[in-house]
């Protein structure tokens, strides 16, 4: 199956909540409290949920996502007329929150946004790579028959 994929990242900080709360539920579990267990299970699959995007390139249909270890679950619908594929850098930004410390991480990323019916879009598409990202737009270009604007200097310009 040809699809792309955009997941957000799991921060390390929701991913060892996420751990924390699945060690609880085994001590719960074997402390025989079914009641606790459960909401401690709800907790840690919550903390290690993201969502994101999933296009299907050979079928034309996109679903927003929900994923849990891997596991993706969304309804997929028909791609809408897609008008043009815009590459842009932009920079990413993760927050690492501490007791008493915080901390912000920047660092640039490149997103492939597929626009349709004037400013509607959707991100299919997230690199640190230019080429890649081109490579990607150029295969969306094929395949759905649109333009592609590179947003990716200061100068726009359509390829």
């Amino acid at each position: 199956m040809n699809t792309l994929l955009n997941l957000k990242d799991i921060p390390l900080v929701k991913k060892i909540l996420g751990a924390v709360f699945f060690v609880f539920t085994f001590t719960s579990l074997f402390d025989g409290n079914i009641l606790f267990t459960v909401i401690f299970i709800v907790l840690g699959c919550y903390f290690f949920s993201t969502d994101g995007t999933e296009i299907n390139l050979d079928t034309k249909l996109y679903r927003e996502v929900q994923s849990l270890f891997g596991y993706r679950f969304g309804k997929w619908k028909v791609c809408p007329d897609f008008e043009y594929v815009s590459v842009f850098k932009t920079k990413e930004n993760q927050t690492i929150r501490v007791v008493t410390a915080e901390a912000t991480i920047q660092s640039d990323i490149i997103l492939l946004n597929v626009f349709y019916e004037g400013n509607k879009h959707i991100t299919f598409y997230k690199t640190t790579d230019k080429m890649d990202a081109f490579k990607v737009a150029e295969k969306l270009k094929s395949i759905f028959n649109i333009d592609i604007l590179d947003a990716t200097e200061s100068e726009k310009k359509w390829l």
